[in-house]
């Protein structure tokens, strides 16, 4: 995680299609899930009643929005994966498709484990420079040492399904400034500028 532009990274992973992304799962299933991410958000704004979590314990359930945090933080152009609602959007998910379920459980756990064998803290309760020293050794697969095996796998899962539920986001699409099906009154065709340095 140090020294790279997270949000450029994932964006370009977020170009390719979902269903390559969010391994397991279809382009579908992953709209389904945002939108029912979305929904529930809309319901504990409209409520003030926080959202409850249906699959991630409490404890999970803070870990799962520092984590998403630090993969896409808030910037000047756009909100972070909280504000998008991927927590939400992942606790549809794992609900949704149990074979992940054990996957997420276990790596949450893990995180916590390699936390206390450093530092004697859970993932929450460690500072934001123990947290990154900690992700910094499992974010980098080629780089991490063979006995970090476990929470490379993790993260990498764990990074993708937070790319996959930014980016299908309303707050993603503002990102990727995604335009969907919009209404083209005319077709100009390529812009003079590109046909000029193509020599055509």
């Amino acid at each position: 995680m140090a020294g790279m532009d997270r949000r450029q990274l994932l964006k370009s992973l977020a170009s390719a299609p979902i269903a390559a992304v969010a391994i397991n799962w279809t382009e579908a299933e992953a709209h389904a899930a945002t939108e029912a991410a979305q929904a529930a958000r809309q319901t504990a704004q409209r409520t003030q009643k926080p959202y409850a979590p249906k699959f991630f314990t409490a404890h999970e359930w803070a870990t799962v929005g520092i984590l998403v945090d630090l993969i896409i933080p808030k910037d000047k152009k756009s909100g972070s994966a909280t504000d998008a609602g991927v927590p939400e959007f992942m606790d549809f998910m794992c609900v949704d498709q149990p074979t992940r379920q054990s996957a997420m459980r276990g790596g949450l756990a893990w995180l916590d484990s390699e936390c206390h064998r450093r530092h004697d803290k859970t993932f929450v309760a460690c500072t934001d420079a123990q947290r990154r020293a900690v992700l910094d050794d499992i974010s980098w697969p080629r780089r991490a040492k063979p006995e970090m095996s476990h929470g490379v796998n993790f993260f990498n899962s764990f990074r993708d399904l937070t790319a996959s539920g930014f980016f299908t986001s309303k707050i993603g699409m503002a990102d990727l400034e995604y335009k969907g099906n919009t209404v083209v009154p005319e077709f100009i065709g390529c812009p003079p500028e590109v046909l000029k340095k193509l020599g055509l």
